[in-house]
């Protein structure tokens, strides 16, 4: 009964923001449980390509790198176009690609609200839509598909660092993960999210360069390890999860479920 629960095996994956940090990380564990091809997409081609190499020399699956701006609808069409073009069925799809911008409330630019807005919230959507046929076309009752979009703790609990689209973003990110799995569930179409806390990235510096200070902030005084991202990432995208619809899973150390609020009791 319980035999391959987590395996992904023969499974086709795009990863969006594959290249490093939490999507390369979830991209390493897909093809650790098996899964036959891993896209993964980035802006920049070199280190898009670098990652699928590694990755593939690293593990028994294909890593496979295409290198587009999905910042863009005509990124996003691009993309979809490549994945229809190579693959009749796609199993799972990351939505990880991401921004972020920080500025003081007054000098908040309209340049770095749209920028995170589209990335963060467009993009998932649209991008998603763009491929429905191909993920259609793998799902069944025995075997859905899945969508699994990456929030944040950001959107759940408020950040004290002043990063209003970010925040907004994923808080929209979360709710539309729950809008969509109504939609798609549907067609056999399981629509999840995950809401990493402190993680090393480029995006999440503070917790790459300063993780030992970073750890303090964190109930479980740690910051977060590749493997447990690729673990929550794996169970939702395994038969393991497949009784997971519309749900978003705070995997960030106790951060918004284990942390005591102010005390305002007089």
């Amino acid at each position: 009964m319980f035999k391959d629960l987590f395996s992904l095996k023969g499974r086709v994956a795009l990863v969006t923001g594959g290249s490093r940090g939490i999507g390369k990380m979830i991209a390493s564990g897909f093809l650790a449980q098996g899964a036959a091809k891993v896209y993964i997409t980035a802006r920049k081609a070199g280190p898009c390509e670098a990652t699928a190499k590694e990755l593939t020399a690293e593990y028994g699956g294909e890593c496979i790198a295409l290198p587009i701006d999905i910042s863009t609808m005509a990124g996003i069409e691009m993309l979809a176009a490549e994945i229809k073009k190579r693959e009749p069925k796609l199993d799972i799809l990351v939505n990880n690609a991401g921004a972020a911008w920080g500025a003081e409330f007054d000098e908040f630019p309209e340049s770095g609200w749209d920028k995170v807005m589209n990335l963060n919230l467009k993009t998932p959507f649209f991008l998603t839509k763009a491929l429905a046929a191909p993920l259609r076309a793998s799902a069944t009752a025995e075997k859905p598909a899945k969508v699994i979009n990456i929030a944040s703790v950001d959107g759940i609990f408020v950040n004290p660092g002043e990063t209003y689209s970010y925040a907004a973003s994923k808080a929209g990110l979360i709710h539309l993960t729950r809008r969509m799995a109504t939609k798609l569930i549907k067609e056999r179409i399981n629509v999840t999210a995950i809401a990493p806390g402190a993680f090393r990235s480029d995006m999440n510096r503070a917790a790459r360069d300063h993780a030992d200070e970073v750890a303090q902030r964190v109930p479980s005084r740690r910051v977060g390890t590749d493997e447990d991202m690729a673990g929550v990432a794996i169970y939702l995208a395994s038969r393991a999860g497949d009784y997971v619809v519309g749900a978003t899973i705070a995997v960030d150390g106790g951060v918004v479920y284990a942390n005591a609020g102010l005390e305002i009791a007089g």
